[in-house]
């Protein structure tokens, strides 16, 4: 399985998460960080023919 790194938008910690099939992108997952577990949006979509991933936290 394919993974791409991500900084968590709350503890800026590095950790991977695993990559959407190209037939399912562009997405959104929540996802939950894996070091402070605060909950955040994982964007994932293609650019220069590779799939990409950006975090962004989610606001009450």
């Amino acid at each position: 399985m394919e993974t791409y790194p991500v900084t968590c938008p709350t503890c800026f910690e590095i950790f991977d998460v695993p990559v959407p099939p190209p037939g399912e992108t562009p997405s959104e997952v929540d996802y939950d960080c894996e070091v402070c577990c605060r909950p955040m949006v994982i964007h994932f979509y293609e650019e220069a023919d590779e799939i990409v991933a950006e975090a962004a936290g989610i606001h009450d």
